[in-house]
Formats: structure tokens, sequence, C-alpha cells
């Protein structure tokens, strides 16, 4: 099976992207290749659908924004990775947790060359070093496609997290690269987690098998 396109899109405001992200998935037909978009956001609270403003303690003046994902409340900001998977999963035979499950795995298979040991968590989808959360999942499905995906924190200012109870957690605690790895950059991370999650997609749908 083709492996998604993968673009680049550098800093872009976040909902500029989800527009996008739901234009994409609304024009595409059986045909269309799937795609992986990489991105950093400027600063932002974003809601999952059914997620409760209770979990917003004290955004400021950063913007909230209700996107159309799974999940609570989590927080985007410079110096973290945000990977959307816009991806065929009847095609690919993949289901929404098999989905999950290959995007925890890249993570952790990418962390552990930095001498870092991460784990997932069947009831709270994400990626855990030592009980702090490295990386959230939040997916939406529409007609057997995905968008939405994973946000991975590099080497940004947790400070934000503060203002929110991440991913509906109240004292959850939060932390990034910069803080368990001689590391710094997510460049370096970007080129070093790709061919790990297309790897992943591949060995997790079993159609990639087929001849």
């Amino acid at each position: 099976m083709e492996a998604p396109l993968v673009r680049n899109l550098g800093v872009k405001d976040l909902p500029d992207v989800w527009v996008e992200m739901q234009a994409f998935t609304a024009e595409r037909t059986a045909a269309t290749r799937d795609e992986i978009w990489f991105v950093e956001h400027p600063p932002v609270y974003t809601l999952g659908m059914r997620a409760s403003r209770e979990h917003l303690l004290a955004p400021g003046d950063i913007p909230v924004v209700q996107i159309d994902r799974g999940g609570q409340v989590t927080y985007h900001g410079p110096g973290q990775l945000v990977a959307y998977v816009m991806l065929n999963l009847e095609r690919r035979s993949l289901t929404p947790r098999k989905l999950v499950q290959a995007l925890e795995s890249a993570v952790i298979d990418t962390v552990a060359d930095y001498g870092v040991t991460a784990v997932a968590r069947r009831d709270a989808p994400g990626v855990y070093v030592d009980g702090a959360k490295l990386a959230a999942v939040g997916l939406r499905v529409k007609r057997h496609c995905s968008y939405h995906g994973l946000a991975v924190n590099v080497a940004m200012d947790l400070a934000p997290f503060a203002g929110i109870n991440p991913c509906g957690y109240a004292d959850l605690r939060v932390t990034d690269l910069r803080q368990l790895a001689d590391f710094v950059s997510v460049a370096r991370f970007r080129e070093d987690f790709e061919p790990r999650l297309l790897a992943r997609l591949a060995t997790s749908s079993p159609s990639s098998f087929r001849t």
C-alpha cells in the first residue's frame, strides 16, 4: 500500500489547519492518497466536541477553540510537534483504536533512542514518562477517514498547561523531551519520528501485507 504523503507546514494557526483538514476529508475520494501534516501552532487551548469547560481553569489571554475531535482540553504552542493524520482507515483495515496505538507506539519508539522510557495507557490515551504526559492523542473519524492526531511536547513552555486540567485530569503532570533528554530540536524530533510513524502505520494495517 502507498505510504501517506508527508507535508511539513511549519508554524500555522490551528483554526486555519482545522478548516483545511475538514475540507481535505470532505473532498477526498476512495482514490485520494493519505496524508500526514506536521505543524507547530501559536499558543491555543482546544476543547474536544464533548469537552467540559470546567477543565479550563485560568486560560488568561490564550485563545480557546472548540474543535471536532474527541477528548477534553489540551494546549498547543511553539516547541510542540503536532502530527495530523488524514488516513482512509477502511482502506488500511485500521480501527480507530489501532490508529491510536500506532501513534503512541511511534512516539515510544522514537524517544527510546534518546534513552527515554515511555509508556501508553489504555485508560487515558497518550504517552507518559513516569506518570507525566509527553504526548496527547485526539482524533475524529468521518466516512471511515481520520483527521486530527497527535501532539508531542518537544521543547516548549509548559506553564500554560497549569491553566487547564490537561485532557480532563486534575493535577496531571506534563513534561517535554527537553526535560528528559539532551534534546531541544523540534526539527530533529520530526526527522526521527517520521520513519517510525510510517513504519507503525504500515505494520498496524493487515492490508500492508497483501500481494
